[in-house]
């Protein structure tokens, strides 16, 4: 069992390596899409911009337009004031022409701000413009390496895989088949040691009973709180064996210190 599990954890470190591969590679896609995600930003502000100065061409073109024809109607109406004589209808023209002069200012003051805004937004439009260029420029650089970096890592992933298909060709298919699904659900260490009666998957604490079962090794024992397999680790337990016979040397170097005094203390009396 302890040989059949070995492969097994063997399959884990390359499948651990492989999932964090694959974290890196997912972190390195979403920089790209980020850098994707800002350049369409700019792309739309910059449409959003294009948009606006165009309706503000448009509306000044319009007040334009309006300030000519109320400059022909003035042009026209100071004309006909020349040939009339009766001083009422000369006052009518001349009341007219300043309700056309007050229109008139009114649509130069509009046409006048409109071109203010249409001028901002021009500059904001350019300054856009070079922001995208530039960050382009820098952008190109940086995905260039990310996805050289997402390239070494689907080589080293496309090594990594091989390898453990030809490790799994020599594992135990029932071990194999409990020790995935458990992998399946955690993406994570599924076979793991226990220390100081510690589950290190959960870091809560287990029987003695089930300690030995587990130091036993006759047959898969699972943490009763995550599930996952557990397994005696043979360097642990032969760094227990050394403390244990540490101290029995401990133990015998005190009871033969302790038999030599008494040894002197009985010559002592004897002399």
């Amino acid at each position: 069992m302890r040989e059949a599990l070995k492969v097994i954890l063997s399959i884990q470190e390359l499948d651990i390596k492989m999932i964090r591969l694959m974290r890196l590679k997912k972190q390195r896609q979403d920089e790209l899409r980020q850098i994707a995600q800002l350049k369409q930003e700019l792309l739309e502000q910059l449409d959003n911009k294009q948009d606006e100065i165009v309706e503000f061409a448009e509306e000044c073109l319009l007040y334009e337009r309006k300030i000519e024809e109320h400059k022909e109607k003035i042009k026209k109406l100071e004309g006909q004031q020349t040939a009339i004589k009766k001083i009422e209808e000369f006052n009518a023209l001349t009341k007219e022409i300043s309700t056309l002069e007050r229109e008139k200012g009114s649509f130069e003051q509009t046409l006048s701000n409109l071109v203010d805004k249409k001028a901002v937004e021009e500059e904001v439009y350019e300054k856009t413009r070079k922001s995208l260029a530039e960050s382009d420029q820098s952008n190109k650089t940086l995905e260039d390496e990310i996805r050289d970096t997402i390239h070494e890592i689907n080589k080293e992933g496309a090594g990594l895989k091989k390898e453990r298909d030809e490790m799994v060709k020599t594992a135990d298919t029932q071990m194999f088949a409990i020790y995935e699904r458990l992998l399946r659900n955690k993406k994570d260490r599924v076979i793991v040691s226990i220390e100081n009666r510690t589950c290190t998957g959960c870091h809560i604490a287990l029987t003695a009973q089930h300690e030995n079962l587990v130091r036993k090794g006759e047959k898969l024992s699972f943490c009763e709180h995550c599930s996952r397999i557990h397994f005696w680790s043979e360097s642990k337990e032969e760094s227990t064996d050394g403390a244990a016979t540490t101290t029995k040397r401990r133990r015998r170097r005190v009871v033969s210190a302790g038999s030599a005094a008494t040894a002197a203390v009985e010559e002592t009396e004897t002399e």
